[in-house]
């Protein structure tokens, strides 16, 4: 059988085309649904412990109960700021996932990075204009989300359907 330029072609495109698969199998990670899943409880979990034990603190100093969750607030953003000053946070959040992006130290987290990472480009073009650029978004969505459900609530109210 003698061989053609089209068959060796065909041939050499089939084991170029194998060779690639075989090549992104090897090098794509591989994740478990489950680990992740248990990753970010286990996060999202001691971000809530540690809050709740500045707020057990904070109401065992005296402070009233709004009080006490506002600190803990406070507290909770200044930790987050200064882990990821000290580029800390972003290997808990790479780690734990969605278990340490989703609660406030998470929004604090996603504020101070992009000021951390353009302060070198100035005051106003740099952290004045990058500061917001991920947190941006949420801050607008939340208020103009709000906006809309009080607009209903009020048209609700107005008509005695609440």
């Amino acid at each position: 059988m003698r061989l053609t330029r089209e068959t060796t072609t065909k041939e050499d495109k089939a084991k170029q085309q194998q060779d690639y698969n075989d090549y992104v199998k090897q090098v794509t990670p591989t994740h478990s649904l489950w680990a992740n899943m248990a990753k970010a409880f286990l996060v999202g979990g001691i971000i809530c412990c540690l809050g709740q034990i500045i707020l057990n603190v904070a109401g065992g100093m005296g402070l009233d109960k709004e009080t006490a969750g506002a600190w803990t607030s406070l507290l909770l953003v200044l930790l987050s700021v200064l882990l990821t000053g000290m580029n800390l946070y972003p290997s808990v959040a790479s780690w734990g996932g969605a278990g340490a992006l989703v609660p406030i130290t998470g929004f604090a987290n996603s504020v101070a990075a992009p000021a951390i990472e353009f302060q070198k480009e100035g005051q106003v073009f740099g952290i004045g204009c990058k500061i917001f650029t991920i947190a941006g978004p949420v801050i607008l969505y939340g208020i103009f989300t709000s906006w809309v459900l009080g607009l209903g609530y009020w048209i609700g109210k107005s008509f005695g359907w609440f």
